[in-house]
This record gives structure tokens, sequence and C-alpha cells, in this order.
């Protein structure tokens, strides 16, 4: 599965070929499962409040700091993301 980060985002993730009716911008060169470490995406994922939108997950950063396997849905996109530590940003999740 491959994935575009979202204009406007420092790290936020969504499935490059998907959302084409909805205004996602994707943007710039495409990442890979293993890029993205995907792979350590713990089994047990802790489930969060809802965002808006994606560009709120970024904002977590400054009052509610993030931890790897925190999983939140953006209501903007009716999805999930993931947060992923070692990249220092949020994954959207197949369903």
């Amino acid at each position: 599965m491959l994935f575009k980060k979202m204009a406007g985002t420092a790290a936020v993730f969504v499935f490059a070929d998907q959302h084409a009716n909805t205004p996602v911008e994707r943007q710039g060169m495409m990442w890979n499962e293993e890029e993205l470490h995907l792979h350590t995406i713990p089994s047990q994922l802790t489930s969060k409040p809802a965002m808006a939108t994606n560009l709120a997950l970024e904002g977590l950063e400054s009052y509610d700091p993030p931890n790897h396997g925190d999983l939140r849905r953006v209501e903007a996109l009716d999805t999930d993301f993931v947060y992923i530590k070692p990249i220092l940003g949020w994954v959207e999740l197949a369903t």
C-alpha cells in the first residue's frame, strides 16, 4: 500500500489512491509501509477522542502530545489515523 503526505501538514499520511471525492490534497512523493514504520504499530491501540480535521492532529503536539499507537478518528475524512513514534507522524489505517 502506498501513502502520500497531506498538503499543509508536516506528518499526516493518507492512502495515495483514496479520498477521490473529498477535498484532500496529497502532495509529493509516495511512501510505502516500510518507510512509514507500519510494522511497529502495537497490537493494542489507544483510542483517543475524534478530531474534526487532519490539521487538528498536528496541533496535538502542544497540548496533548501523542504516544506511539494512539488512534484518532478524523471526522472530515471519516477514517482513523494511528500515531507512529519513529516518524513522529500520523498514518491512515485501513478499516
